[in-house]
């Protein structure tokens, strides 16, 4: 573990916000690409009825805007690079034509039958009859014209259109597929490279055309072939989706086959694993001997439509770490993997603003935006106290462009953060050495030795083991760093996964001893919601060498980075509020974490 050139580091990224500043061959970026505005009608039935896409490109870009239920002035003291309102397609708009009485509906039996609701009971009875209809797989068609439908996906692509800088801020136009088969949670957030001139052509595929996965590729492999656009396709959160997500099995219980995993990873190269409504990394469930596997776990299930009771689920289904080694499974018996994805992070933010802060949180949605309301529930069995402060995914790229930023997601060159924007490089090979940790240009040797995160290994020379070369950087207006894992997930000769977690770096010269190792420390004060960075190291860089490497053996390795302790939103709500800890029933204090990309061996 070494450090190098750090003071030049901390003291360039602190002045270039969010851009890498090292002398390397590309930039990190940073992005949300889940983001709902009121034109989702979840948001607007929850506190959102007025910030429309234009308003949340805006506030992303660091302009200052009104919060749409408290109406306060909001503003980022952090720009993003880029951003993808990604509001569900199913419905998109209905709540303002219904409010507004609009013409649009006039022809439209259940839009008046809506609007009738709406002045008896509310936007919320409204929201819910027709979200309900949804579900139960009788969706109203008169309400899902093209007459209704394109005027709303217009002003998506006008506000995309209008505050594309390039170079300076990324727009890209995209939406959520809102899958609920049985009421788990299966949605794909969508966005393409191209611009207005080509979405203007497609509307946005919705679960009303079909709630399965293999329709939904379908749909995007002819609509690419129609008008020339390309797609990423993010799978939602994993951890509510009822052990769907990352099944081994399609959707008629067939076992997954190699043309499966290919469509699939063709469309989908990178997973959402950290967002508002909890952590998707992993479960202790199924990581038993991780000591940090339990971190912000979401505990309630998704079940819209099936009952109000929480059920029983596969765990190894809902995360990433075993979608990843059951990915190594699945290959090795087929001869393709279908999760062969990289990590990404974003809000699933409802109020149209990209908040992913502990102490700058404004909550899921409009409602529980402010600590009188987070005793309220805001998803089924869960309250505003539930919510996760999170995430974040950079992107390393050459430019700040859709054309650059999408190709970093093809090739999976990116990475998640739970919110703070910690610089983080992975790169693996068969030649690294010691004294690489050391060098000037770090990413240089990266490029030039191994592939970076995202990549592929294969056919290790004869005695030799793959080494990593790997630096995090501490966020420049965060917390320092506790230490650097690298986790590895790898496939047996009988063909069963395994996976293990090495402390690969610790800060303050700390000796590894495995699950034994010495805490980082805390230094919150728990009345004033202060922490102090007198623990923990500003940036740990290192060489790593798999010391259990087996060249017949299939394996992936992808980093876990963790911060120090720090203050929980909740726990400053606690504070502002009077209220005791005890009575709030979360940690007081989360170690913030970022997660590579994973590189795979395969022999």
């Amino acid at each position: 573990m070494k450090k190098t050139l750090l003071a030049s580091v901390i003291a360039a990224l602190a002045g270039a916000a969010s851009h890498s500043v090292m002398a390397n061959p590309t930039q990190v970026f940073w992005g949300d690409t889940h983001l709902h505005t009121a034109y989702s009608g979840d948001a607007f039935a929850m506190g959102n009825e007025s910030v429309d896409p234009d308003t949340a490109y805006r506030f992303a870009r660091g302009l200052p805007v009104i919060h749409p239920y408290n109406r306060t002035r909001v503003q980022l003291n952090r720009p993003l690079d880029f951003l993808v309102v990604a509001d569900h397609a199913e419905y998109m708009g209905l709540m303002q034509l219904v409010r507004d009485k609009s013409s649009l509906l006039d022809g439209a039996e259940n839009g008046q039958n809506l609007i009738k609701l709406w002045d008896t009971k509310g936007s919320k009875s409204v929201y819910y009859d027709a979200a309900g209809a949804l579900v139960k797989g009788a969706p109203y068609q008169d309400l899902l014209t093209k007459a209704i439908r394109q005027p709303i996906w217009d002003k998506i692509i006008k506000a995309a259109e209008e505050n594309n800088k390039p170079g300076e801020f990324t727009t890209f136009i995209g939406w959520e597929w809102s899958s609920m088969p049985g009421g788990a949670n299966l949605h794909r957030i969508v966005f393409t490279d191209k611009g207005g001139e080509v979405a203007e052509k497609f509307l946005p595929y919705s679960s009303a055309d079909s709630d399965r996965p293999e329709d939904f590729w379908n749909w995007l492999d002819q609509t690419s072939s129609d008008t020339g656009a390309d797609f990423v396709a993010i799978p939602h959160n994993s951890n509510i989706s009822n052990g769907l997500m990352f099944n081994d099995v399609d959707s008629d219980g067939h076992p997954i086959s190699a043309s499966y995993a290919r469509t699939r990873m063709r469309w989908e190269p990178v997973a959402e694993v950290t967002q508002i409504k909890g952590d998707s990394e992993t479960h202790p469930s199924v990581s038993p001997e991780d000591p940090f596997a339990d971190f912000e776990t979401f505990e309630h299930v998704m079940n819209f439509g099936a009952g109000d009771e929480e059920a029983e689920v596969d765990q190894v289904s809902n995360y990433a770490r075993s979608a990843l080694k059951r990915g190594l499974e699945i290959d090795a018996k087929v001869g393709a993997n279908p999760y062969k994805f990289g990590m990404a992070g974003s809000t699933d933010s409802h109020t149209g603003l990209t908040t992913a802060s502990e102490p700058n949180f404004w909550g899921k949605f409009g409602i529980d935006s402010i600590p009188e309301n987070l005793d309220m529930e805001t998803t089924p069995h869960a309250d505003g106290w539930s919510m996760s402060a999170a995430g974040m995914v950079a992107v390393w790229a050459e430019q700040n462009t859709r054309e650059e930023i999408f190709a970093a997601f093809k090739r999976k060159e990116v990475y998640a953060t739970t919110g703070p924007r910690m610089q983080v490089r992975l790169f693996g090979g068969f030649d690294f050495a010691a004294e690489d940790a050391s060098n000037n240009d770090l990413a240089g040797v990266g490029y030039s030795k191994g592939v970076a995160m995202g990549g592929d290994l294969s056919n290790a020379p004869e005695g030799k083991a793959p080494s990593f070369l790997i630096q995090a950087v501490k966020d420049p207006d965060g917390a320092n760093l506790d230490r650097v894992q690298l986790v590895k997930g790898w496939l047996d000769a009988e063909g069963k996964s395994h996976e293990q977690v090495f402390n690969v770096a610790l800060s303050d010269e700390r000796e590894d001893r495995g699950a034994d190792t010495q805490p980082v420390g805390n230094t919150v004060n728990l009345e004033t919601g202060h922490y102090s960075n007198s623990i923990g190291d500003t940036e740990l860089v290192t060489v790593w060498q798999d010391p259990d490497f087996d060249a017949s053996q299939r394996a992936f390795y992808y980093l876990r980075v963790m911060q120090i302790p720090t203050p929980r939103h909740t726990m400053l709500d606690a504070v502002a509020l009077g209220r005791s800890q005890d009575e709030v029933h979360f940690p007081a204090t989360i170690q913030e974490r970022a997660y590579s990309s994973p590189i795979w061996y395969t022999p």
